[in-house]
This record gives structure tokens, sequence and C-alpha cells, in this order.
């Protein structure tokens, strides 16, 4: 049964993955064969919304499919996972979001991802269909359109709910939204991005903090918190930097490892848990997703984070 408490409402993209699994990733103008080829919903904000569900929070999607074949699978998955989807658009003439991926023998990936009808989504259609209340938490990404974003989170902080952004695929954020984002979620690659700083491939905590400063810089007023891969997460929150370690584990696929995260934090969040308990939860939550293949049907259940939580503690 799901809790009465706040609810999670993500707006952002549903796609059909198309996964190829090969045993390392070619090099440009090369052809190499497959070892299998798979078809799994998908698309970050699909994902991240599953995430939530899964963890124990009220989700609702925002978002658009296409009308193809793709488009009612896509959508009986969400509602599968418990997630209401009153507000995902079907678009006529417009192909489901789709994404090409490669994954290695190691579980890195390559992906293409083609827009579809999450490139069709309008801000006055997310205004309209989100109507977020005080207290809920609000979910984006970048695989729709940042007016959408834009409109979205603007909305939810008229009615005072909480604004948590995934900048994937990396790209700048303008100031308009940065201003209004609580909590910012990047891997290094998209810090470096948002920030304009100059980061390795294992940035410190210093470096770490010295990126939020320059957020800071451009109106950034939130938490910012940076998942590290297997090195885990660092958190900058206001005076405290939180650093959660890593997990060891054998990853299969790492595809859905962020959105996990992501969704995992969220739900925490509006179930009431505070940021250091939150983080924690995310982490191992992430840790389980990459030890199975696909994205939307990798992310864990709660049962199954708790009961590695408990024999952890």
């Amino acid at each position: 049964m799901k809790s009465s408490a706040a609810r999670v409402i993500v707006a952002g993209s549903i796609n059909m993955d198309i996964v190829a699994q090969v045993q390392r990733h070619p090099v440009p103008g090369e052809t190499i064969s497959g070892t299998s080829l798979a078809y799994f919903p998908g698309g970050k904000g699909a994902n991240q919304a599953v995430a939530a569900s899964r963890a124990g929070a009220e989700v609702a999607m925002v978002g658009a499919v296409g009308d193809d074949a793709f488009g009612p699978n896509l959508l009986e998955f969400l509602r599968s996972n418990s997630i209401d989807t009153s507000a995902i658009e079907v678009k006529a003439s417009t192909p489901t979001g789709t994404a090409l991926i490669i994954v290695d023998a190691t579980g890195e990936n390559s992906i293409v991802v083609v827009p579809g009808a999450n490139g069709a989504i309008q801000a006055d259609d997310v205004v309209q269909a989100a109507a977020p209340q005080k207290g809920d938490v609000l979910v984006a990404q970048f695989e729709t359109p940042l007016s959408a974003t834009t409109a979205f989170f603007a909305t939810g902080r008229t009615a005072g709910a909480a604004c948590i952004l995934n900048p994937a695929p990396a790209a700048a954020v303008p100031q308009e939204l940065l201003a209004q984002v609580d909590v910012l979620v990047v891997n290094e690659t998209e810090l470096g991005v948002v920030s304009g700083a100059s980061l390795g491939d294992s940035p410190t905590a210093a470096e770490i903090r010295a990126a939020h400063d320059r957020l800071k810089a451009l109106g950034f007023t939130g938490c910012l918190v940076a998942t590290l891969g297997a090195r885990g997460a660092i958190t900058v929150l206001g005076d405290r930097v939180i650093e959660i370690a890593g997990r060891r584990v054998n990853a299969v696929d790492t595809t859905g490892a962020g959105d996990c995260f992501v969704g995992y934090l969220s739900s925490s969040l509006a179930l009431g848990q505070d940021m250091d308990k939150a983080l924690g939860v995310a982490n191992v939550a992430a840790s389980l997703c990459v030890q199975r293949p696909g994205a939307g049907p990798s992310m864990p259940h709660a049962a199954e984070v708790d009961s590695l939580m408990s024999v952890e503690t």
C-alpha cells in the first residue's frame, strides 16, 4: 500500500530502449557482432518514476508517447508499477521516444536517444497536467523541451513543492531554471557542464565543493548531489559535505543507475526522510540496479533495498 505522504511528480521522457549486448564498443567506422538484442521500457523520466514508485512513493508521470506500437506497451508498464498516467498525452502521427543502447561485457554503455513524442511536449501541457501541491516533490531531466521543464518547476515552486533536476543529457542550465532547483543531481560530466568547472574523471570533495560555489554565483541556492558511479556520491548541503561510499558489485548494465538514484532520492524525500538517510537509500538502490539488465525493469523494490541495508548496518 502506498503512503499517503506527498507525491512525486515526474515530468520527462518515456522511451523504448533497444539494447544490443557486445563484447566491446566499436570505434568509429567499425562494424562488430552483437551477442543479443532486447527491448526494455526506459526513458530517464519513466525510469525515475518507476524507481520512485517501487521505493514506496505515490507517483504521477507527466509526458508523452506516440501513437505507434511502443506507446501502449510503455503506458501499460507504467500503470503496472502503480504510476498515475492520466497526464501522459498520446501524440498523433508521432513516434514514441526511442533509445539505442550498446552495452559491453563490463556493463558500460553508450546511448543514442531519438526524442520522438518527448520532444513534442509543450510548456502549457505540462502546467495544466502537473497540478502540484505543497510538499510534493517534482522531478525533471533534459530529455524533454527546456521550456516545459522551466514551466513545470515554476508551477511547483508557486505551489510550495520541492524541485529536483537531473540535467541529463548534459547541458547548461539557464539561470531562470537553476534558481528554481532545490536539489541538483549530476554525474561528473554533467557537473562540469552545468558549473563550467574543469573536472577530471574522479573529482575530489574539494573540487565538487568548488563547483558548487560556482553554481551559487550563477544563482543556485539548493543542494548539490554529485553521483560518482562506483565511488558513491558526494553532496554539498549548505556548509556540509556528505560523502556516501560506493558499494562493490558485479555490474551487468549501468544504463539506469543514475535514474534509480534520482527516483529513490525523490521518494525518500517525499516520504519525509532527511537528506542523509535519503542519500544512503538511493546509493544502495542504484547498486542493485546495475546488477540487472535493462533500465525501467531493473529498478529494485523497497523490500530489496531495506533488506540489504538491514544486513549492512
